[in-house]
């Protein structure tokens, strides 16, 4: 008996022991679940003091822009010869602003690197002559198109393309029918084995791919003007660009030896017409400008500026 006593009495000892030593360890645990909590609270206190203080988050209210344009596409942009951007482009920023209640400033950028700038907020939109695109509305938000013009083969005086012609003359490329398709072919006959000229990074190079890839040498330019340069100069067989800056050309006397030639060609890779091009996050201001060429279609503003500089009504509808 007195062992048996003696054993548990032993137990006792040990089962108290732990007990104390449980009792150390729920304390310590609470005490840091304490601590816890009280640095949660601490971080979630500052947290509503800073959004306090910061006020609501709102969109950016755009009351100074800064757009760019390329500098090198007339009528659409272009410099003269005292060094000033001029151009349908630049008066039409002008209005727009002014309509959309924006101060704002017009840069030249190279066309090569005008989006990738755009994205790097080096300016807060772009109106260079740029066709709103599928691809394009991938990387950059447009606002609603203000011009559109379609896009034709330019030759030199007795060049053997200077007589071609397609049957239907007009072509929109977003649903090719049967007479279509035979223009499409026979223009890709006319040029088969031939030099093309077109700039860079544009919907006529696009085209150019899409279309004549494989029946035509495509040799490419930075600037339309480099590749006038060359067209006169009969290093390539044809130009391929948009009327708006070659109907004006050709009209010139130092284009009087230039044709436009075979089909006119809109939608499909040509795109819907021309916007204002800005970053993805800037809703806003797209909206602001779709707003004022909205109201330059309506009151007819947008027409007499786009005769005034291409002469002929190249505005969008």
């Amino acid at each position: 008996m007195e062992e048996g006593f003696r054993d548990f009495g032993g137990e006792s000892k040990k089962i108290k022991k732990f007990s104390v030593i449980y009792r150390l360890i729920n304390s310590y645990q609470t005490h840091k679940e304490e601590k816890n909590m009280k640095r949660i609270a601490m971080i979630l206190m500052i947290v509503l003091l800073t959004l306090t203080l910061a006020g609501p988050v709102t969109a950016k209210e755009w009351k100074k822009v800064k757009i760019a344009t390329e500098g090198a596409y007339a009528p659409w942009n272009f410099t003269d010869a005292s060094g000033k951007l001029t151009g349908f482009e630049i008066e039409l920023a002008g209005e727009l602003c002014k309509r959309a209640g924006m101060e704002y400033e017009i840069v030249a950028q190279a066309w090569d690197g005008i989006i990738p700038a755009l994205q790097a907020g080096k300016y807060d939109a772009i109106m260079a002559g740029m066709s709103i695109t599928d691809k394009r509305k991938k990387v950059v938000l447009f606002s609603r198109d203000y011009a559109a013009t379609p896009t034709t083969f330019i030759v030199m005086k007795d060049s053997p393309h200077e007589k071609f012609k397609t049957d239907p003359q007009r072509l929109y490329l977003g649903e090719v029918d049967e007479n279509e398709q035979k223009s499409l072919d026979a223009t890709a006959k006319e040029f088969a084995g031939k030099t093309i000229g077109v700039q860079t990074a544009t919907i006529q190079e696009q085209f150019l791919k899409q279309y004549m890839k494989d029946k035509c040498e495509i040799r490419t330019y930075d600037t339309q003007e480099n590749l006038e340069l060359d067209l006169q100069a009969e290093r390539i067989d044809a130009a391929l660009g948009a009327m708006s800056y070659w109907v004006k050309r050709v009209a010139s006397k130092e284009g009087e030896n230039m044709f436009l030639v075979g089909p006119r060609m809109t939608g499909g890779p040509f795109g819907s017409g021309v916007g204002v091009a800005v970053r993805k996050d800037s809703q806003k201001l797209a909206d602001k400008f779709t707003k004022a060429i909205d109201e330059m279609i309506a009151d007819g503003s947008m027409k007499t500026l786009a005769v005034k500089w291409f002469t002929f009504d190249a505005s969008a509808k």
